[in-house]
């Protein structure tokens, strides 16, 4: 008896020295982040007194019977309880603050690097079509018609005599070019890889000259914390922790991880890993995802169209250039550099009256 009741006054004299400190200001006791060493504790308190309501019984009749919380005027019991309280919320309130930050920070990272990817590939297609253009061929000269070098100034030559004909051995390996050439583009007319991309096994991916994303579909209820998932520059694992991983293997070229994450998508009940991985070389594209996986053919992925105003000014000349020869050669007419070459003989035409051009054509 002696023994509990020195243990009782024990407890009421630590209290009380505790008590004095709060109830005065509000600000001291244990922190936010030390009170969590508790967290077991209180959690299986509340599950045994079933509610929250009960365990805020259960707390303040321990300061009423163990404490001398209560033996204060009843003006600051209440403003003890106040300062506790609006301490909280001002933590729960600084908590949402950082969590709407954090998430408009990450939709702004999205949004930034959303715009540079597509700006990449913007890039990456004006490149492929001012080749293409610079590779296009130039108009061969027609069969019967003088060529001349405007360089030169020397007149056009008499026409010359009607070529002999070809020998029939010519002929048949015309026709077998022809058939050969025939054979190679039916290689090549197979259904472009939808999305650029390819599906295996385990999961479907997708790409732009920038970027990829790869879908992998888990078991219904999985949660992010379920998941172990490594993106790292040139390798890629995939899985469900304790089981085999879904995707584990090196990646096909080189990623930049800084630009690189995953989420975890519900579709009505259906989870899917979504993956976006950023190309370190913007302007490749990739066969697979993981070495040792089906390959595609790059040769007949499918860019995605750009406007004309998303073009800057010497890469916009050059495709409405290209344009405008397609369309010329649509109705039959000359081209814009076969213009240019017909006003220049023009031009040298009329300063050489003495000249027959009749059956000249610039080169």
């Amino acid at each position: 008896s002696s023994s509990s009741s020195s243990s009782s006054r024990a407890v009421r004299s630590l209290s009380s020295s505790g008590s004095g400190s709060s109830s005065s200001s509000g600000g001291g006791g244990v922190s936010t982040m030390a009170d969590e060493r508790f967290d077991g504790m209180l959690m299986g308190m509340a599950q045994q007194v079933h509610g929250i309501d009960n365990l805020m019984g259960t707390f303040f009749g321990f300061l009423r019977r163990k404490t001398d919380f209560f033996t204060a005027e009843e003006a600051q019991v209440h403003q003890a309880v106040m300062n506790a309280v609006q301490r909280e919320f001002a933590a729960f309130n600084a908590e949402k603050e950082a969590a709407a930050a954090a998430k408009a920070r990450a939709e702004k990272r999205k949004a930034a690097q959303k715009a540079k990817l597509d700006a990449a590939r913007r890039k990456a297609r004006e490149a492929e079509e001012a080749k293409a253009a610079a590779a296009a061929p130039a108009p061969a000269a027609e069969d019967g018609v003088e060529e001349i070098d405007l360089s030169s100034g020397a007149a056009a030559p008499a026409p010359p005599a009607e070529p002999a004909p070809a020998p029939e051995i010519a002929e048949e390996n015309t026709g077998d070019a022809a058939a050969a050439a025939g054979e190679d583009d039916e290689e090549d007319d197979g259904p472009a890889p939808e999305g650029n991309g390819g599906t295996t096994d385990t999961y479907t991916w997708t790409q732009q000259l920038g970027d990829l994303q790869v879908l992998v579909e888990v078991p219904p209820g999985t949660r992010s914390r379920d998941l172990s998932i490594t993106i790292a520059a040139r390798k890629l694992k995939v899985g469900l922790k304790g089981q085999p991983p879904l995707i584990d293997g090196e990646l096909h070229k080189k990623i930049i991880v800084d630009e690189s994450f995953w989420t975890l998508e519900d579709d009505g009940g259906k989870k899917t890993v979504n993956i976006a991985m950023q190309k370190e070389n913007q302007m490749e594209w990739w066969k697979c995802v993981v070495k040792g996986d089906a390959e595609i053919d790059t040769r007949k992925v499918q860019p995605e169209n750009s406007k004309l105003s998303d073009l800057d000014g010497e890469t916009r000349q050059t495709v409405e250039k290209m344009m405008f020869d397609q369309r010329q050669k649509a109705m039959g007419l000359p081209s814009s550099d076969e213009m240019k070459k017909q006003e220049m003989l023009k031009k040298f035409m009329d300063s050489h009256p003495e000249m027959d051009f009749s059956n000249a054509k610039i080169n």
